[in-house]
């Protein structure tokens, strides 16, 4: 009895763990991936610009005070030249102590304090821009961080840069296909990859720069690019 009944669990447990492939399951389809990349060019219609203030001090409140003093100035000059609220937003504020290092590297004096704020303006008129950076400089402010470009609606370019991508990406296909000799189906799968801003280049600007009696700011805007990745996946013959 017990001789039997060790080829009967044998037979159960083989029996459980036996794979169950159906005599009509097809074969997973030949598949060709390729990654097109689509550019889109226009001119900016928008520019951003940081503007700073920066305020020396004895005490911490007494640099802050003057700081604020001038940013004030600087935002109400900003407001009258039409640029709504919206388009300022404070991006950094700080109060540091200053040191002196040259009696004692190691414990360096503190002679005062420095306090910077700063705001990011969105300019929608670039023909302004020029003479907002000059009314800034003339109302207080000692500091540009840079300056950028971009546009207001960038949806259409990004639009258009996907339909290059998928056209670059289906040009990719077709040679591939052609040069490994196989024939392309329908496509099974596309995927949506990156969408890349403008590049920037900052201009940026010193303090003893803008306080120079002739100093002006003229911009140029030039062109911007909006670049977007597409990968599609075709079924070959």
């Amino acid at each position: 009895m017990r001789a039997s009944f060790y080829p009967a669990i044998a037979a159960l447990a083989a029996s459980c763990t036996a794979p169950q492939v159906s005599a009509d399951q097809a074969p997973a389809p030949r598949t060709i991936s390729v990654t097109g990349e689509g550019e889109a060019v226009a001119a900016p219609d928008m520019a951003i610009v940081r503007i700073g203030v920066q305020s020396d001090g004895e005490t911490a409140a007494d640099a802050l005070r003057a700081n604020s003093a001038a940013m004030t100035a600087t935002i109400d000059k900003l407001k009258s030249m039409d640029i709504e609220a919206r388009d300022i937003q404070t991006s950094g504020l700080n109060v540091n102590p200053r040191y002196n290092y040259e009696r004692n590297r190691s414990e360096p004096e503190v002679i005062g304090f420095r306090a910077s704020n700063s705001v990011r303006v969105r300019l929608r008129d670039l023909d302004k821009a020029g003479a907002v950076i000059d009314e800034a400089v003339s109302s207080g402010a000692n500091s540009l961080g840079g300056i950028s470009f971009t546009f207001a609606e960038p949806k259409p370019l990004h639009d258009e840069a996907r339909r290059n991508a998928v056209a670059d990406a289906k040009s990719r296909a077709a040679l591939l296909a052609d040069a490994a000799g196989v024939r392309l189906g329908p496509v099974l799968t596309i995927h949506d990859g990156y969408i890349a801003a403008p590049r920037y280049d900052n201009i940026v600007v010193t303090a003893a720069r803008m306080e120079s009696a002739d100093f002006a700011a003229p911009i140029e805007a030039g062109e911007s690019s909006i670049k977007a990745q597409v990968t599609l996946i075709y079924q070959i013959d």
